[in-house]
C-alpha cells in the first residue's frame, strides 16, 4: 500500500475548476461554502450524511474514568462531544477494491 498525501481544499477547489469549469474563484468559494454548512450543521448538534460518502455523526461520551499509562495513576476523563464518521458501504467498497 503506497501513502498518496492529503486532499486539501485547494486540491477540491482545482478538481471543481478543471473538471466543472468553474473560476479558481468561485471553485473555492463554493468548497468554503460546502465546508462551513457542514460546520454549521454540526456546531448546532446535527449529523450530516453526504450520500454515497458517509455520516458524520456526533456522540455525547460520559465521565469515565482513565489511567495515565506513564505513572499508572487513574484520572477522571470528563464528559465530552466527539465528531466521528462512517463511511457509506459505497465508499468501503471502493476503498476496499482501490487498495
Amino acid at each position: 500500500m503506497t501513502t498518496v498525501g492529503t486532499l486539501t481544499r485547494a486540491d477540491l477547489s482545482e478538481a471543481l475548476h478543471r473538471q466543472i469549469g468553474l473560476s479558481r474563484t468561485e471553485s473555492a468559494k463554493i468548497v468554503e461554502q460546502i465546508l462551513t454548512e457542514m460546520c454549521e450543521a454540526l456546531a448546532r448538534g446535527e449529523n450530516v450524511k453526504i450520500s454515497g460518502f458517509g455520516t458524520f455523526v456526533l456522540r455525547d461520551k460520559g465521565e469515565r474514568i482513565g489511567r495515565n499509562p506513564k505513572t499508572g495513576v487513574e484520572v477522571p476523563i470528563a464528559p465530552r462531544r466527539v465528531l466521528t464518521f462512517r463511511a457509506s458501504q459505497m465508499m468501503r467498497e471502493r476503498i476496499v477494491t482501490s487498495s
